[in-house]
């Protein structure tokens, strides 16, 4: 799988509350650095997603996909929207890869 259809796959899980999918996207030493923490390893996150998160009920809209010159870095751009299609807050990711797996994220989020 080509590492646009990993992230496309990696947001589609996520969405679908499906975290075995998930879990197979991101590489066991996996870290998400977001603007209010650091969820350090894959199973750390994809427990955080599955029993933590705030609101699951979500959704979101990528609008743009950025890739380096050697594919080891994917840029997204996006919305992530409430159930009822309300704009929650845009963001911008970036998914780093080691092989076919995301080895980090980094989100950039702005709600205003």
């Amino acid at each position: 799988m080509d590492h646009v259809a990993v992230v496309r796959a990696y947001y589609s899980a996520l969405d679908e509350h499906d975290y075995p999918a998930l879990s197979d996207h991101l590489a066991p030493t996996f870290v998400h650095d977001r603007p209010d923490r650091t969820l350090d390893g894959r199973e750390t996150f994809v427990s955080f997603m599955r029993d933590e998160r705030p609101n699951k009920r979500t959704s979101h809209e990528l609008d743009e996909i950025y890739e380096n010159g050697d594919g080891s870095e994917l840029v997204v751009r996006g919305r992530l929207l409430g159930v009822d299609g309300e704009r929650l807050f845009e963001f911008v990711d970036v998914h780093r890869f080691e092989g076919d797996v995301v080895a980090e994220l980094r989100t950039f989020a702005r709600d205003d």
